[in-house]
């Protein structure tokens, strides 16, 4: 089996509205100027390196935004720009929600359980609800429709819509699946958090992880649901791939990641006796330099040509405790042999790492073949829809900005224009 990420491309209404409580990076950059092009430009350098480095690369495109059609549901009545206008002067946090570029964080898209750990042997995708934040509760009907349309051949695919949203679901960004490798069973572990009052929400709920692990057909003795510890939260963590990476038989953690340590290295160490559960102590790496650096919110993955590549932000590079620990994993003898630096300051400026920008799906030859090939890279597709993003997305966006109307119709029709060249529907 071949994993593939499909990675958010970040759409034009990139901005730094600092919508997302919990988020230090989204709240403590709101307000200020974004770079749009520069952010989908780093997010296409990116994916062309994983392209480069003979992996699976695809792309979700961003959704249609400002969302009118949520804003009518808000009591906005008239034509387009009415709707806009009329929101941005008398509720301009409902405009802001609708013209969030949030979906470019794929990781939050879905939850997916490949082939070899289901019950009917298909891969199972389960559509995020993310009902916690208004805006990302905007998401899951485009990104239902963009999963259904990308896995739409039956015999291999299950796509599944969102839960309801009582039932908080964040996606991928609180799943973890640790195997041999792809093509084996493997164990999967659902990461949910405990909301402490007057504290940072949690996001993930436990109901709602395990009804996905049922309905994706899950042995439940190869299921773990965990919670992630009170402190990482509370720190900024509002994820668990904020924390704690894995990737095929390795475990990349911190050592507060969980609240029960000793219980998750105890399944895993039961189901898996092969693994490597690589923590980094907190006396060495804090929590704080962890969630500034998002040393976890890495994509960890196996080379066609054998061992383990860790892509992580420039901003690792930045933070002394990270770059020591990451220079001394390097010199020693453990299963990542080598750290690929990535800028992606756009996006980590409102909280949003490597691993936040992309969904992992693994298939085996025959449901690669089924996949809907539009969505998928090669170096000379990222090449036209480099040159496109260069014409056609703002350069920049300030505050005052998302109430201007040519704004609007740009960035819609820029989205426009990447699905023509797709060759997929923008409805």
């Amino acid at each position: 089996m071949r994993e593939f990420n499909f990675d958010g491309l970040v759409g034009p209404t990139h901005n730094y509205a600092g919508l997302s409580f919990g988020n230090r990076a989204s709240t403590g950059n709101a307000g200020d100027v974004s770079r749009p092009r520069a952010a989908a430009l780093q997010g296409l350098e990116k994916m062309r390196r994983m392209v480069e480095l003979g992996l699976g690369q695809g792309l979700l495109p961003p959704h249609d935004r400002p969302n009118v059609a949520w804003l009518r549901q808000c009591g906005f009545g008239g034509a387009d720009e009415a709707v806009c206008a009329a929101a941005w002067r008398d509720e301009p946090g409902l405009l802001m929600a609708a013209f969030s570029a949030s979906p470019m964080w794929t990781a939050n898209a879905a939850t997916v359980s490949p082939s070899p750990d289901t019950a009917d042997r298909r891969c199972h995708v389960s559509v995020a609800n993310l009902s916690s934040m208004i805006h990302r509760s905007l998401e899951a009907p485009e990104t239902t429709r963009l999963l259904k349309t990308l896995f739409a051949n039956k015999r291999y695919f299950a796509v599944h819509d969102a839960l309801p949203a009582a039932l908080g679901d964040e996606g991928a960004a609180n799943h973890m699946r640790l195997c041999t490798h792809h093509g084996a069973p493997g164990i999967e572990i659902f990461v949910y958090g405990e909301t402490i009052p007057g504290g940072f929400p949690a996001r993930q709920a436990k109901a709602a992880s395990a009804a996905i692990a049922r309905r994706h057909g899950l042995l439940p003795e190869r299921v773990l649901l965990a919670r992630q510890s009170d402190a990482a939260l509370q720190a900024g963590a509002f994820h668990n791939d904020v924390v704690a990476v894995a990737n095929e038989s390795v475990l990349l953690t911190h050592e507060q990641a969980f609240e029960d340590r000793d219980a998750v290295y105890g399944f895993i160490r039961q189901h898996l006796p092969e693994a490597r559960i690589l923590e980094v102590p907190a006396d060495q790496v804090s929590l704080e330099d962890a969630i500034r650096s998002y040393l976890f919110n890495a994509q960890l993955f196996t080379r066609p040509e054998g061992g383990m590549t860790l892509v992580v932000p420039a901003e690792c590079d930045a933070t002394p405790s990270v770059k020591q620990w990451l220079d001394t994993m390097l010199a020693g003898n453990g299963p990542i042999r080598q750290v690929q630096m990535m800028d992606l300051r756009e996006s980590m400026r409102n909280g949003g790492g490597p691993a936040c920008l992309r969904l992992r799906v693994a298939v085996d030859e025959a449901a690669e073949a089924a996949l809907d090939r539009r969505f998928l890279l090669s170096e000379r597709r990222i090449d036209a829809i480099a040159a496109l993003v260069d014409e056609r997305w703002p350069e920049r966006i300030a505050p005052d900005d998302l109430g201007h109307a040519d704004l609007w119709a740009d960035c819609r029709a820029a989205r426009e224009a990447l699905f023509s060249l797709l060759g997929l529907t923008a409805a």
